[in-house]
């Protein structure tokens, strides 16, 4: 049976440009030199990073790093805590810094407040590399947390600034600000989410209604591909997330469905491009 399925790619969707930065530089490098190193996955995608890797791009963790001297290292575009570069100074490191400019912004803006002894709130996930630098610059005595629940566990001052992780959900964070000063904390509040993820609520609410069908492409690591997914199937229940074609199941489609491809800010466009040209062959 021929599917003859219509496919779109959403032009809104793939690399943010804090993300195309980051591959910019690493492959600049790669074209003149035979490998780079880069501290963590440079992008969450496992594709794009097979891709890159393949041309001598080298994924290392903070352990690996301790044993490098007088390497080049790529900073990827999630930022790194104070640590990392005085590590750097010791072992004569030479960084190629690709911190996203909206990242480095909001590590100051942290910075700040803690030096004037602000108890500091981020609301981010766990262990994500962006998190991990926004605590370093707090000497890690920023509080972290993903949902209200583990709020309640926690002895909170009366007065605290609230930030967020800058790619997460804009709804998730006016309710948590507007819940704690309904519990009476004085809660001074920075939205500090990039608007290249929060703009693109609005896009695929008006991408995804068009489409009988809707695979959004993303890395499963991707904390932006996990909020953009949700807007697609809170306004197209046919919505299915994929992070490579071999996940596509041919019994979600049926002959003749409109069918909308879109990603995360961390999907490259190589990715849903081959995503189009599988669905078109059924």
């Amino acid at each position: 049976m021929k599917y003859d399925l219509a496919v779109t790619i959403d032009k809104a969707s793939g690399f943010c440009f804090g993300v195309v930065y980051a591959i910019d530089m690493a492959e600049d490098i790669l074209d003149e030199e035979e490998y780079l190193y880069c501290l963590g996955d440079i992008v969450h995608n496992d594709e794009e990073v097979k891709r890159l890797t393949a041309k001598g791009l080298r994924i290392i963790d903070h352990e690996q790093l301790r044993e490098l001297k007088k390497e080049k290292v790529l900073i990827r575009a999630h930022g790194e805590a104070p640590s990392t570069y005085q590590l750097a100074l010791e072992n004569e490191l030479i960084l190629i810094d690709a911190s996203c400019p909206v990242v480095l912004k909001l590590q100051n803006r942290i910075k700040n407040s803690h030096d004037e002894d602000e108890q500091i709130l981020i609301f981010g996930k766990h262990g994500h590399a962006e998190v991990i630098g926004l605590q370093g610059q707090t000497d890690g005595k920023a509080i972290v947390f993903q949902d209200l629940a583990e709020l309640d566990e926690v002895a909170l001052p009366p007065k605290f600034t609230l930030y967020s992780q800058t790619t997460k959900s804009t709804d998730k964070f006016y309710h948590i600000k507007d819940e704690l000063i309904s519990r009476g904390y004085d809660v001074k509040a920075n939205d500090t989410i990039c608007r290249q993820v929060s703009n693109r609520y609005g896009d695929l609410e008006k991408f995804v209604v068009n489409f009988d069908k809707i695979l959004f492409v993303s890395g499963k690591k991707s904390s932006n591909g996990k909020v953009l997914y949700d807007v697609c199937k809170k306004y197209n229940d046919n919505a299915y997330f994929i992070s490579t074609i071999e996940e596509i199941d041919l019994n979600w489609f049926s002959a003749q469905d409109k069918v909308g491809i879109c990603g995360a800010t961390s999907t490259p466009m190589w990715l849903m491009e081959q995503v189009k040209a599988k669905l078109e062959s059924y």
